[in-house]
This record gives C-alpha cells, structure tokens and sequence, in this order.
C-alpha cells in the first residue's frame, strides 16, 4: 500500500496558493485521494476565495481522516491574519516553524515518506543564522558533522552547493576537506541507495581558473586534497574543474556537479533546465523536496505561477511512497 504524500503550503506571503490550484487540477484522482496539506484552513479559504478559486477545501484532523476525498484535505495548524497576502513577519514565522515541526513529526513516522514544502522566505526561519529549509530539518534531525546536503534534481543532471546561503565573503572560510568529503559522500551514498547507480561527479573550484592552481590556493589546499582521498575511497569523481566552461558542454558528461557556493551552480542549472527540477534535502532520516523557485511575492495575483516544480516534487515523492 503507498503511504500519504503530505505538502506543508509554505509561506503565507506568496504564489504558494496559486502553485497548489494548478497542480492539484492537474493531478490523477487515485494520487490526490492520499494528498494531505499542512497550513492554515482558514488561510488557504481566504486565498482562494480572493484568488476566484472554486476547488472545494476540507477541513481534517489527522492524515487518515477523509481518505476517500478528492478534495483538498488541510490539517489545520493555527495562524491569526487579516490579509490573507500580507500576514505579519513574525505571525508568519510562528506559522511556518510550527507547521514544519508537523510535518517532521509526520515524516518520521512510518505511514509517509517524508513531505514536500511549499517555498519559503528564509528570514522567517532565522535572520540572523542566514539558513534555509535544508539547514533547519537537519537541525530537527539531528545530523552533524555537514553531512546533509541541498541536492537540485533534475533526471539527466544535478547539481549541489556545498555552502547554501552565505554572503560571498563567508564561503572560502567555510570550505574545508572535511566539508567536501562529508557531503560528497552522503550525496553518492543517497544515489547508490535511492536511483541504484553510482553517480559520475564533477567538482568545480572555487577562484576564477582556479587560481592556476597556486600553491595558496584553495583548489591545492583543500578541493584536491578531498577529491583524491574520495577517489580513493571508490567514488567516481573528477575534477577541480574551472567555472566559467564547465557549463558549455563538459555538464553532459556527469551526473552530478558539486560547487562551493550557491550561485555558482544554481544560476547556470536554471538558465538550461529552468523549472525543470525539485529541490531534495540529501542526508534526513526522511525525504524532504520542495518546487525549486522562490516565493514570488511580486507575481501574487497574476496568474503567472509555473506549478511544474511542485508537479515534479509530488512525482518524485509518489515514487518512493511504497
């Protein structure tokens, strides 16, 4: 039997509403039947009804109450507003923290894989820490030593940062062997265990041509250094390869891309594959995806939203809910 699919519909101040219309029009009966959405009934009403939506909302107490409805089924999770798309920063940041305790409680359980989330602005989990979805679940679980990783899916290639949300001036402080090697590592065991195949990965440097490689280099001190001891250890791994053209053609020839920072892989992905891809937090004791995209506040109301993320998201969790 599959287990429940459960979507938290994340931050209240964006297209999350509109994403979640579209997909759900789009979605097989048989698979919305065991769709369960954490969030606000009241919330979701409201946004709805201002957004001219007629899709029928459910009010539920559990993920096993209503199991037969096609409708959207909401587990309820408090939140006080006025304006369904304009909630306050820190009524909103309240809700959301509570809202993915739900649904880390629910994914540790037997009965769901692990849960997808809705996009989320950052500030609302910790301003001050500068951390993402990624960072706080593996706060929630427990895992130390790095060894979680932010995994941007797509079938033919993928790519992962290995620091997430950091000022450019903080990166090459944060960069070690020990960072490298414990990522890398939990990324090739999740692809031996969960797609059976071990993957080809590219590593990139971090300084523009790498540095020439000097001596003081971060690629001779630290990225060759992790890389050969991780060949050694049998991980199909090439590199450091230089940034600016790798992206031309060298990316067809891996599975998988570690970069140092952020940008410096999600901007050239999402130039070829756009919205083509999930995002999967590698390394929890569950699965966690989300629609690879942020909130889009500007587009609230315009009926731009792309919903082939979040499409993407529940495929991918649907598939591994046996």
């Amino acid at each position: 039997m599959k287990r429940k699919i459960i979507i938290f519909t994340g931050d209240p101040n964006s297209i999350n509403s509109e994403i979640i219309h579209k997909t759900w029009n789009k979605l097989d009966k048989k698979l919305k039947k065991r769709i369960y959405f954490i969030s606000n009934y009241n919330l979701i009403k409201s946004q709805f009804k201002k957004l001219k939506y007629n899709t029928k909302i459910n009010k539920v107490e559990n993920i096993f109450d209503q199991e037969g409805s096609f409708n959207i089924k909401i587990i309820d999770v408090n939140l006080k507003f006025q304006n369904p798309f304009s909630v306050k920063k820190n009524i909103a940041s309240k809700f959301i923290k509570d809202s993915l305790k739900v649904c880390h409680n629910l994914a540790l359980k037997n009965y769901t894989q692990g849960f997808i989330n809705c996009p989320i602005d950052k500030n609302l989990l910790n301003s001050r820490k500068k951390i993402g979805v990624t960072e706080y679940l593996a706060s929630k679980c427990k895992i130390k030593n790095n060894k979680e990783a932010m995994l941007i899916y797509n079938q033919k290639f993928s790519v992962s940062p290995l620091t997430t949300h950091l000022d450019i001036k903080e990166i090459s402080k944060k960069i070690t062997p020990a960072l490298i090697i414990n990522k890398i590592q939990t990324l090739n065991q999740w692809y031996k265990k969960k797609l059976k195949k071990k993957p080809k990965i590219a590593v990139l440097g971090l300084n523009p041509h790498n540095a020439e490689l000097r001596k003081n280099s971060e690629e001779k001190r630290i990225i060759i250094p992790a890389i050969k001891k991780l060949k050694k250890s049998g991980i199909n791994i090439k590199g450091p390869f230089v940034s600016d053209t790798f992206f031309i053609d060298s990316f067809k020839k891996f599975d998988l891309l570690i970069g140092m920072y952020h940008d410096q892989v999600l901007t050239p992905f999402k130039s070829i594959y756009k919205f083509d891809a999930i995002n999967i937090t590698i390394g929890l004791k569950y699965i966690r995806t989300s629609p690879d995209h942020g909130t889009a506040k500007s587009m609230i109301g315009k009926n731009k939203a792309n919903p082939n993320s979040l499409i993407k998201c529940i495929d991918f969790i649907n598939k591994y809910s046996e």
